[in-house]
């Protein structure tokens, strides 16, 4: 079993993740001209604020403290910013949705091992298959854009 200070800190990453989450959809809607992109991401990046506001209480409610309001742009995430970044720069918008897919995937793997990681995280299971829920919808809308990018 992983300590309590162990489970926050991991509920602290995931914290830092979701907001690079609404960060990233927030910059995604500023560089489309598109506005059912622009409102898609907008959606989504209020979504990631209400998961981060989730995220918050549960943190406190088990002793942590949860400050954070961006992200941390840390490794594979980072790497997945920069690719939207570059993305933004073109401003097309099939790059931007496989940039933005790619960060939703670094999300997904996130949750899925917290999940699986079910002793440690029972209390908060619930939450946590709740939000990645959210993830895999804000996926399958991305990939629903992507397609009618083609058409």
């Amino acid at each position: 079993m992983k300590s309590n200070r162990q489970i926050i800190n991991e509920l602290k990453e995931l914290l830092e993740l979701v907001n690079d989450g609404k960060e990233g959809f927030e910059t995604s809607s500023e560089a489309t001209d598109k506005i059912e992109l622009k409102g898609l991401f907008l959606r989504f990046s209020a979504q990631r604020a209400l998961y981060a506001s989730e995220l918050k209480a549960h943190i406190e409610k088990h002793g942590g403290k949860a400050d954070n309001e961006r992200g941390d742009l840390a490794g594979a995430l980072h790497r997945t910013w920069i690719d939207i970044k570059q993305a933004l720069s073109s401003k097309e918008d099939k790059a931007i949705l496989n940039a933005v897919l790619g960060g939703e995937r670094v999300a997904l793997d996130r949750y899925n091992r917290l999940i699986a990681d079910f002793d440690d995280h029972a209390d908060h299971i619930d939450l946590l298959r709740r939000q990645r829920d959210g993830i895999v919808d804000a996926m399958e809308s991305v990939y629903e854009m992507m397609s009618r990018q083609k058409g």
